[in-house]
């Protein structure tokens, strides 16, 4: 694709409908200290030009996983533009203001108006926004997840078709499928049997987008997650692996529920991977599909989960516990082939790795406050 040029080399700051321009940043390199390694080169040098190759809208782009995927989509030298109506605040995003090729509107995506001015030469849109995950879902009440999730869904789709957008990627969630059965792994041609309000809204979404079959309107692709973990600008700690290690780390011992039970685990810079290789695949291999996001080597119990987190943290304590209550308590693996077949995607980050990652983050000190709200969508709750 050849190079777009950002309006006079300068950086702009979309807010509230209006254009502001600011002068282009004098090159220093950042990156993330909690990621060693790893660590994403967040600033180009002045001069050091990269062909744009698309312009790319990310909703919810100020959160966990849209975080650490606007730094990839901004290190390999794609324009960015986040909408967010940041719930949680713009922290995560403030070093991309750096970047010629990131802008931010501050704006919910179902208020009037707000998509269409978004949508303005976007090639593609990774749509995060929404209302995330069992706890936060049941707060907030079946019409305001319906709003967010579902109709929020249809309205960033039909308005990525006027705009002409090529395609649409889709946070899903592999919460849909419910339980295994006798250690079934669950495809995505597997029955879906949510669970949870949550899971019930993200096949709603699902559903819409894969019936549109216009050839000629956006493409629709839906990525169903694992659950993720990992260091992100906008770190959670009401995540199993992240709630587990701050648990360890801060009160030296894990109170388990339902030890035998399954869960499907991927860290969140693999997430950002599967969302480019969707990017970058023909739209004929990604049309209407869906892909489970993941690794078979990541289908964890959470009594291997804990034993994990132990040899990092050996003083550590284990407390299991048999209990049912009205929670997320789905027991659940899944199969990753298809993703791994039609787009060659491998996860790179291991359980071990996120968990040492997080831990030396804790160490550290670089994560202020841990026990925080900021860092959590939703109170604690048992896991």
């Amino acid at each position: 694709m050849p190079p777009r040029e950002s309006p006079g080399s300068s950086l702009y700051s979309l807010t509230a409908g209006t254009l502001t321009e600011k002068q282009p940043f004098l090159g220093v390199q950042v990156t993330f200290p909690t990621l060693p390694q790893r660590a994403l080169t967040l600033l180009r040098e002045p001069g050091n030009f990269q062909p744009i190759q698309m312009r790319i809208l990310v909703t919810g782009g100020c959160g966990y996983i849209g975080s650490v995927l606007v730094a990839a989509l901004l290190n390999r030298g794609d324009e960015v533009v986040v909408l967010d109506d940041l719930w949680f605040g713009g922290d995560s995003v403030l070093p991309f203001f750096n970047f010629d090729g990131f802008g931010f509107i501050k704006g919910n995506l179902c208020a009037d108006g707000v998509l269409s001015h978004s949508m303005d030469g976007i090639d593609c849109v990774v749509h995060l926004a929404a209302v995330v995950g069992f706890p936060a879902c049941e707060k907030a009440g079946r019409a305001a997840v319906w709003r967010t999730n579902v109709e929020g869904t249809a309205k960033v789709y039909e308005t990525a078709c006027r705009a002409g957008v090529k395609r649409l990627v889709f946070a899903s969630s592999y919460s849909n499928y419910g339980e295994s059965e006798q250690g079934e792994l669950m495809t995505e041609e597997s029955p879906l049997s949510p669970k949870s309000l949550y899971a019930e809204s993200k096949i709603e979404a699902e559903r819409f987008l894969l019936s549109q079959k216009n050839h000629h309107c956006t493409v629709p692709v839906c990525l169903r997650l694992a659950t993720v973990f990992g260091l992100s600008p906008r770190t959670r700690f009401d995540l199993i692996v992240n709630q587990f290690v701050l648990q360890a780390f801060t009160a030296g011992k894990l109170v388990i529920y339902q030890e035998d039970f399954k869960r499907s685990f991927v860290h969140v810079r693999d997430v950002a991977r599967a969302v480019l290789c969707t990017l970058d695949a023909s739209l004929e291999k990604v049309r209407n599909q869906v892909f489970n996001v993941g690794s078979e080597q990541l289908n964890t119990t959470k009594q291997e989960l804990a034993q994990l987190i132990r040899n990092r943290l050996p003083d550590v304590k284990l407390e299991y516990h048999e209990t049912a209550f009205a929670a997320d308590m789905r027991s659940i693996h899944v199969s990753f082939e298809k993703i791994r077949n039609t787009l060659q995607f491998e996860t790179r980050v291991s359980l071990d790795e996120g968990i040492a990652e997080l831990i030396q983050a804790l160490r550290d000190g670089i994560i202020h406050q841990p026990t925080s709200d900021r860092y959590r969508n939703h109170p604690p709750i048992l896991v």
